[in-house]
């Protein structure tokens, strides 16, 4: 952006260090003489009363930065964009201007304490900044993606009845568009060069914002975040995290899953909207003291991130399996990165052969993790553990993950089942505390003493979980989660479509792929198909994410359906996924 250019070039804002080559000039891959200092510690079943990340983890690591030699000159943040400008902050200047975000959002916007506020930016670092901002005050932040439509923002500022957005100038016309049907919402904070009607200007405000913010001595089980999940009918439910998600990171089994060190570079290339941003792109890092990469990566593209791994000293990395198979694709060359030393990935399976692959080409090991919008990270193959190409890793504690039936029993092992998380008699922290103004969909979750994820799989002698697909219709695409009524709704309003059933589709690069079954409205029979495939296609794009879209489109005369005329998904989807061999499918 052009704001954060000019100021990075002249390293004016705020009187500290936006730069190129400032505070961290001339630092190296590896400082391991420097790299003994800890993060602080809990066991792996403490429940603290209390916990805040910005307080317990980055104000720790301020304190620790400004001791010399208790941790390598290294930023906190290292932001850089494919122009070559680069922005970078120590844990001071982070903690600094979180702290004058943190006075922005309660000074001069007047949120409070509970409120909710949605976070619709790109890789940008004001996102970080409010994300902290809204944790030091307790201000429910909800992240959402840039690929939604006024349809979307509106469904979500009226679901959670919120009193702040803040965006850019590109969706704030679409945010505009809707919020006069929002009566909740009272603030709108815009981050761009230009200023807005009706829009209060983020970047004059953080200027002028005072340093001085004593944090909320938050209850680890106050609500801290909401992520928006789809599910297989209706509209994207709401996922609403206590600061147990942030304190999970913490405790000694779940930092075994990386390893970080103060003397690591962190690269997580996950959309900021969803929960892999927030704990791959915040919490993770940072809770080590680690140094948190950020690429702004307007479109997704496996040259830059070629480049990028090449360019930058990163050491750790962590994607969706699209970006591992799509370099693996391409014909680059050498992959051997000179510092990239581990690869974590999730959102979706990974095939065994892709796993090896990228090990042999780069002789960098790649694992899987495992986790959902309501559950955070709850198995994974640990940095040092013995990885079974396929295989999901095992449990991190204290999570306790077993394979059950529709009863909530454990099954025994090689037995296909239900991914099951045990929460009772105690819910351990980490798990989300409900779906938001939905207390019906919340507990079907619960299946016996167990959250039943909804995922099928099965687990061996020695505790290692194997993926088998969704018990439901939800989409995975390329890690993103699809909800079929919400492609199916988007549809029905093309005046072409009498009905649709959507399902996924095998795809050899994004694993599924959304395909929509439709029945023409008698008046678009005699319409060239492939023209109005593409126009229905364009159609969705234009009324919800574009990441919906189907990718492939089939005209029927009609859907298979129920006694009480509900489409039957299972019946397309065995359709769909019978006619294709399982070679092609890969």
């Amino acid at each position: 952006m052009q704001w954060l250019t000019r100021w990075a070039t002249h390293r004016r804002y705020l009187g500290l260090l936006w730069a190129t080559n400032g505070a961290c000039r001339g630092f190296h891959p590896a400082s391991p003489h420097l790299s003994g200092v800890e993060a602080r510690r809990w066991n792996d079943h403490d429940r603290p009363k209390e916990f805040n990340f910005a307080s317990d983890v980055l104000d720790y690591w301020t304190q620790v930065e400004e001791q010399e030699g208790k941790r390598p000159p290294r930023p906190a943040l290292w932001w850089v964009n494919e122009q070559g400008d680069q922005v970078k902050w120590s844990f001071r200047e982070l903690t600094d201007f979180s702290r004058r975000t943190a006075n922005v959002l309660t000074q001069a916007c007047g949120l409070r304490q509970g409120d909710r506020l949605a976070l619709i930016l790109p890789r940008v670092p004001e996102w970080w900044l409010v994300a902290i901002g809204c944790i030091r005050t307790g201000i429910i932040f909800m992240p959402g993606t840039t690929q939604m439509k006024a349809k979307d923002i509106l469904y979500r500022l009226q679901a959670s009845k919120a009193q702040g957005i803040m965006t850019s100038d590109t969706l704030a016309p679409e945010v505009d568009s809707v919020a006069s049907e929002c009566p909740a919402l009272k603030i709108k904070l815009l981050v761009s060069d230009h200023s807005r009607e009706g829009w209060q200007d983020f970047q004059s405000l953080l200027k002028s914002a005072s340093p001085d913010h004593t944090c909320i001595k938050s209850k680890t089980l106050d609500p801290m975040v909401i992520f928006f999940t789809s599910g297989t009918t209706g509209l994207p439910k709401m996922a609403k995290h206590n600061h147990g998600l942030a304190f999970r990171s913490s405790v000694p089994s779940c930092r075994e899953l990386l390893q970080l060190k103060t003397s690591d570079i962190f690269w997580c290339l996950s959309d900021p909207g969803w929960i892999l941003a927030v704990l791959g792109s915040m919490i993770e890092p940072w809770t080590s003291g680690s140094t948190l990469f950020i690429h702004n990566l307007p479109q997704f593209d496996p040259k830059v991130i070629v480049q990028t791994l090449w360019k930058y000293p990163i050491t750790h990395c962590l994607a969706a399996p699209i970006v591992f198979r799509m370099i693996l694709q391409k014909d680059f060359g050498s992959l051997r990165f000179p510092t990239l030393q581990y690869c974590l990935t999730g959102g979706e399976a990974l095939l065994p052969e892709e796993q090896q692959q990228w090990q042999r080409q780069t002789g960098t090991p790649l694992h899987q993790a495992y986790g959902q919008s309501e559950t955070g990270i709850c198995c994974g193959t640990l940095k040092n553990m013995e990885s079974k190409p396929g295989s999901m890793g095992k449990a991190i504690l204290p999570y306790d993950v077993q394979i059950i039936d529709s009863k909530g029993n454990v099954l025994p092992p090689n037995t296909e089942g239900n991914i099951g998380i045990r929460i009772k008699p105690t819910k351990p922290l980490g798990i989300f505390m409900c779906y938001e103004n939905d207390p019906g969909k919340t507990a079907e979750t619960e299946c016996g003493d167990f959250y039943n994820t909804g995922d099928k799989a099965t687990i061996d002698e020695e505790g290692y979980i194997w993926f088998l697909g969704r018990s439901d219709d939800v989409i995975n695409s390329s890690g993103y989660r699809i909800g079929p009524a919400e492609v199916e709704n988007a549809l029905a309003e093309h005046p072409a479509v009498a009905e649709s059933g959507v399902v996924s589709s095998p795809d050899p690069t994004r694993g599924e792929v959304v395909k929509a079954f439709v029945v023409l409205a008698p008046q678009f029979l005699s319409h060239d198909k492939a023209k109005l495939t593409k126009e229905l296609q364009e159609h969705v794009k234009s009324v919800t994410a574009p990441y919906k879209y189907p990718r492939k489109v089939e005209f029927v005369t009609e859907l298979p359906k129920t006694i009480t005329g509900k489409i039957k998904r299972s019946d397309l989807r065995k359709k769909e996924w019978g006619q294709v061999s399982q070679d092609e499918a890969r």
